[in-house]
């Protein structure tokens, strides 16, 4: 979304604003534009921000995130999974993956009742290029946006730390035909 003709209409209507001012009030404006430039189109973002953090909010669990590329602000809808078909007996649910899988479980979805039970907050996440491609790759996997990955796998961190014992530190019989994994 290119923020480039909001930011000139602002500076125009400025302008214009400063015209019945007179020439003291039309070289103020033009001083100003330059240096306004940043700051309306952070307002922009934060707006747009904003707006898709409330979007989100009402499509949970899927969501809409703003991201920057090149400059230029981007809408990245994830619309909810389908539900899983159903299994036959003897295979794994959807999204259960046996105790020696390779891969991590995902972790536990971030029910509506967790998105409206409070107000969110905006923190600036720096990740090394190899986690945050990892992170983006999981996310596609699990067919959400890495903003919503990251607030589920902060959520099961935190669930695992407050208290539940983590499913490695229990001692496993022998034979066992267990599963582990989260289940949608």
């Amino acid at each position: 979304m290119d923020l480039t003709p909001y930011v000139d209409d602002l500076q125009t209507r400025l302008a214009a604003a400063a015209d019945a001012a007179g020439d003291d009030g039309r070289r103020l404006a033009e001083r100003l534009t330059a240096p306004l430039d940043a700051a309306v189109r952070l307002v922009l973002l934060d707006a747009l921000s904003d707006a898709a953090g409330e979007i989100s909010a009402e499509l949970a669990p899927g969501s809409v995130d703003v991201r920057l590329r090149g400059g230029a602000p981007e809408f990245v809808v994830a619309a909810p999974a389908p539900a899983a078909p159903p299994t036959a007996p003897g295979e794994p649910a959807y999204g259960v993956a046996p105790a020696s899988a390779a891969t991590p479980a995902a972790p536990p979805a971030v029910g509506p009742a967790d998105v409206e039970s409070g107000a969110t907050t905006r923190t600036t996440l720096r990740l090394p290029d190899h986690l945050k491609t990892q992170a983006e790759t999981a996310a596609a996997r699990d067919g959400v946006s890495v903003n919503t990955w990251l607030v589920r796998a902060v959520a099961a961190a935190l669930e695992q730390s407050t208290g539940r014992p983590a499913a490695q530190a229990r001692p496993q019989p022998r034979g066992s035909a267990r599963v582990t994994g989260w289940v949608r």
